[in-house]
């Protein structure tokens, strides 16, 4: 396990080799891999942790029983995800969370914070705390990009936000085609044609996932 890696995630920042050592330790860390297309948690099942990318990405998704899919978030190196469940691990999951390539990701149990070093669990659960409130803005960030009722709409208050993010008017998405019309709960074959002519109305260039938006009021 490479710890001065792990220093640079959101989750062990701010502590020592040392401590990261006694966390991974304490926390019962345990590495796994997986192939594209695998799913790594499944709804309806309990989460055995938290889930630390430490190379390549997941999604977490929603597909419910008629075939629909709503993807939610993308998860990459350095980030969590489940943890919200890692620490109600009687509560399942309403997600699956499924892996965009090959992968590998260290599960956590955090159920077990309370049984380490105060000092070591007070940092962990602030970090922590930073981590719920990254993703409640990213959250609430999607429920403003789907509520506009067209997808150009949608689509410009997603490339809108990434560019605030980010500082850049040029840069990739982390989502396929496929993905991005789940993310923004569209049609593909509508969004790929509404990109098209949006792109020809001189909104943005694109090429596969990277944008570059053109207009002054984006």
């Amino acid at each position: 396990m490479d710890i001065t890696a792990l220093q640079t995630t959101m989750l062990f920042r701010g502590m020592q080799d040392t401590e990261i050592g006694e966390a991974l330790s304490a926390l019962e860390a345990k590495e796994k891999t997986y192939k594209k297309g695998e799913t790594l948690l499944h709804a309806g099942t309990t989460a055995p942790g938290m889930g630390l990318v430490l190379t390549g990405s997941v999604t977490v998704e929603s597909n419910d029983l008629w075939g629909n899919r709503t993807i939610l978030s993308h998860v990459g190196p350095g980030q969590v995800f489940a943890e919200t469940y890692a620490l109600l691990p009687t509560e399942p999951l309403l997600v699956d969370v499924t892996a965009n390539g090959a992968c590998r990701v260290l599960f956590l149990s955090l159920g077990r914070l309370t049984q380490t070093d105060p000092a070591l669990s007070g940092k962990l659960f602030a970090n922590l705390l930073t981590i719920s409130a990254h993703k409640n803005l990213h959250l609430s960030g999607r429920s403003f990009h789907i509520s506009p009722k067209t997808i150009r709409g949608r689509v410009l208050s997603y490339l809108n936000a990434v560019s605030l993010r980010t500082g850049k008017r040029e840069f990739d998405i982390p989502f396929d085609r496929q993905q991005l019309a789940d993310y923004l709960n569209v049609e593909r074959t509508a969004l790929s044609k509404e990109l098209s002519k949006m792109q020809a109305d001189g909104y943005f260039t694109v090429r596969k996932n990277r944008f570059a938006l053109l207009k002054n009021e984006l």
